[in-house]
């Protein structure tokens, strides 16, 4: 009789398990059912065309004739193209100015609407964030009529200021790269609403106790905000740098105005007039593999640099 009850006993313990897999197997078939519209789209949007845009790297592809094996032609003579330097250097050059500009300024922000002495702080966050969900086209052409040399409403404010001579914004070849700067503040708010978020989840207690100590707000900003932030400015710079290796649209708009400027020939755009205006496909896809290494070089010593000034509470 005890025999019995124990193998009844096994019996169900088995029928339990088969039917606990067989849930576990249901779940994860549910699963990839509920994943499979993003991996479709993923395979046939992102890895198809990447995979499809190397190969051709190695062709002479233009659009309606079949692709020839030419080896590493378009690689040499991306190497050898002045004008592949030339937009490298301008990427580069405005790079250099905007970086430090795009983390600064949403920091900036971000500390002013943390302030406790500011009235009116959801108005402000509503109107620092509202620029950043106009279209870009849009925006930009409300810069250009801002930035126009002669009738722009920036150089009539100077004029009224005593400055006689402004300078003439969109084809100056020294002040496109600050102008472009202003247009890109116009999307500083997102940025700043995600470092906002990471100031008011600093606890509060950190910053009683450096009060009571005798640290002044200063202090209290460099030795507490700051390194309680350093993930989400860890976060924006990486964006930012990819934002900048992917920078297209603001030139593209502009260059229908500045197109005699070389200043605003971007990587990107030089790109794209390379396959879609000359329809060289070959050779501008040897640009965008070249371009994607460089990115992921920049993101790569970004992300190896936060081991030394990326502050992490949970120690990792």
């Amino acid at each position: 009789m005890t025999e019995q009850v124990a193998t009844l006993g096994e019996s169900a313990s088995l029928k339990r398990t088969r039917r606990t897999r067989t849930l576990e197997q249901q779940q994860r078939l549910w699963g990839w059912i509920f994943l499979s519209p993003w991996l479709i789209g993923f395979l046939v949007f992102t890895l198809f065309p990447m995979a499809a845009s190397l190969y051709l790297s190695f062709t002479d592809f233009t659009i309606g004739q079949p692709p020839n094996w030419v080896g590493f032609k378009n690689w040499e003579n991306l190497f050898k193209d002045p004008v592949t330097y030339n937009s490298l250097r301008v990427t580069f050059r405005f790079a250099i100015i905007m970086l430090p500009v795009a983390i600064l300024v949403p920091l900036g922000l971000a500390s002013l609407l943390n302030s406790k002495y500011l009235a009116g702080k959801r108005v402000f966050r509503a109107l620092f964030y509202m620029p950043y969900i106009i279209p870009a086209i849009s925006g930009i052409f409300i810069w250009q009529s801002f930035l126009n040399g002669q009738t722009g409403l920036l150089n009539r404010l100077l004029r009224l200021a005593g400055i006689a001579d402004p300078p003439d914004w969109l084809f100056s070849p020294t002040w496109i790269h600050p102008a472009m700067v202003l247009i890109g503040l116009w999307g500083v708010g997102n940025a700043m609403l995600t470092m906002l978020a990471g100031m008011q989840g600093v606890p509060t207690e950190y910053y009683e106790a450096a009060t009571v100590d005798g640290a002044g707000p200063l202090m209290r900003f460099r030795h507490i905000t700051l390194p309680m932030i350093s993930p989400v400015i860890l976060y924006n710079l990486v964006l930012t740098v990819i934002g900048l290796m992917q920078y297209f649209v603001v030139p593209w708009v502009l260059s229908n105005t500045t197109r005699s400027n070389p200043e605003t020939n971007f990587i990107n755009l030089h790109l794209y007039r390379e396959g879609f205006q000359f329809f060289h496909m070959g050779y501008a896809s040897a640009l965008a593999w070249f371009l994607f290494i460089i990115g992921l070089i920049l993101t790569l010593i970004v992300l190896y640099s936060s081991r030394r000034w990326v502050y992490y509470s949970s120690g990792e």
